[in-house]
């Protein structure tokens, strides 16, 4: 009795100071998380402390500090709601923006390599994947290419990208005179904060002014695709104008927060620019860099706005429960949602979690669309009043975990031309069949989903 006594005694000290560091973090950090996951983690705290304690240090926190803008004034009335909503999080406001949307991949690398060539003084990139293919060299020759003409380029690449790169990739563009730096190394000690945190934002912006981005990461599936794997489905655009300048301010963020060299003179705000005449349009960053869960609370507001129609495409779906019961509840009060997703996408897990919450909302009316080919596009049309366009997939780790950006177009041209193009994919798709699994099928898929966050 007496050997067991210092062993319980132990074990049972890793077990308070476990919960007590889950406490004192989530005030300190004035954080809020859905009762499912806060349960989940008190849970594996007490059952097996000495694991989940490094566990929740390294994946638990999905919040970082850094300086944020205060929120904006009193909006016009005369402005869309939405404007209100993002204004609010101390984002800067829409304005005018000529916007051209890719069709296909070879419009999309058409684009970034024109923006690439029109660069005088500055170009940044950040992408989640930088492909060790033809197109990732193509991409990379083109950096280096400007860097020659005297051109200051950035390239910032997640770290999870980083350690699947050849060592010697990135120190030939530092060689070549590229700037680089990795966000979040995977196994730096000297980089301070949780893991989980991935940068998935993807564009690049040209001298301040024009800005190319979307869902296409720098690989060659994303645009013309190999011998070996056909090209997918995806979005991006290209635009000019005080968005694009907005999406440079928020580059700086990051490449400051990757430890890279910022930029000596301080970065301006974007404000509207009377010369251009187009569609309005509004940078959206989202992330553990915002206050608020910034395209998530759009999306759960647009849920209740919206009075006609929603259109979504996207590759992965894993929607959490408020999300999941805002379209729902859309759905139910006459609202046609389409929703199109791949049959089968590159992420296996995540399309067998997804089937609870497709059942639930085929049920409820939502009219899912199978493709089968492989779909990388993430857009979301409302009532043809807003549609948004950018890196976030229609899943809890984009959407409350991942760095991401998207843009808000009110423009109807912008609105109509996503339209089409998503309903556009309905031919070549089947219908979900969201009849009840069996009881081996369900209990895997409710285990599967208390890691949803991750997947």
């Amino acid at each position: 009795m007496s050997a067991w006594f210092p062993r319980i005694t132990a074990h049972s000290l890793a077990i308070v100071l476990s919960i007590l560091t889950y406490v004192l973090t989530t005030r300190a950090e004035h954080r809020r998380r859905p009762p499912s996951i806060a349960i989940a983690w008190v849970f594996g705290l007490i059952a097996i402390p000495y694991v989940a304690l490094p566990m929740y240090l390294l994946f638990g926190r999905r919040k970082v500090k850094r300086r944020t803008s205060p929120p904006a004034g009193a909006c016009p009335e005369t402005k869309h709601w939405a404007e209100h909503l993002i204004e609010s999080f101390g984002l800067p406001a829409a304005a005018p923006a000529p916007v051209r949307m890719h069709q296909n991949g070879a419009e999309a690398r058409a684009s970034l390599f024109e923006l690439m060539s029109r660069a005088n003084e500055r170009l940044d990139i950040c992408t989640f994947i930088l492909g060790d293919d033809p197109f990732g060299k193509e991409a990379t020759a083109a950096m280096i290419e400007c860097a020659a003409r005297g051109v200051r380029v950035r390239f910032l690449l997640d770290g999870v990208c980083a350690i699947q790169l050849p060592k010697s990739w990135l120190a030939g563009l530092r060689a070549a005179g590229v700037e680089t730096a990795v966000f979040s190394p995977l196994f730096a000690s000297k980089t301070p904060g949780p893991r989980n945190l991935r940068n998935h934002r993807k564009w690049a912006v040209a001298d301040r002014s024009i800005l190319w981005a979307g869902g296409r990461n720098l690989a060659a599936e994303y645009f013309c695709g190999t011998q070996d794997i056909p090209p997918w489905l995806d979005l991006s655009f290209d635009l000019e104008g005080p968005a694009a300048a907005a999406a440079a301010d928020q580059f700086e963020a990051d490449w400051a927060a990757a430890a890279g060299t910022p930029r000596a003179d301080r970065p301006v705000r974007a404000t509207a620019d009377a010369g251009l005449t187009a569609g309005r349009a509004q940078f959206l960053p989202s992330g553990p860099d915002q206050t608020e869960d910034t395209v998530y609370a759009l999306l759960i507001d647009a849920c209740f706005h919206t009075t006609h129609r929603i259109l979504a495409v996207t590759p992965y779906f894993l929607p959490d429960a408020v999300l999941e019961a805002a379209l729902r509840l859309a759905a139910r009060r006459g609202v046609k949602i389409d929703l199109v997703i791949p049959l089968k996408s590159n992420h296996r897990l995540a399309d067998f979690a997804r089937s609870r919450s497709l059942r639930t909302l085929g049920a409820a009316g939502v009219s899912i669309h199978l493709l089968n080919t492989m779909n990388h596009a993430k857009a979301v049309v409302f009532d043809r009043s807003i549609a948004l366009c950018g890196s976030l997939n229609l899943d809890s780790r984009s959407l409350l975990l991942n760095y991401e950006s998207a843009v808000v177009f009110y423009g109807a041209e912008e609105i109509e031309w996503l339209t089409r193009w998503i309903e556009h994919l309905f031919a070549d798709a089947h219908a979900f069949d969201h009849r009840a699994p069996g009881l081996w099928r369900d209990l895997c898929e409710g285990l599967l989903l208390t890691i949803a966050y991750q997947l």
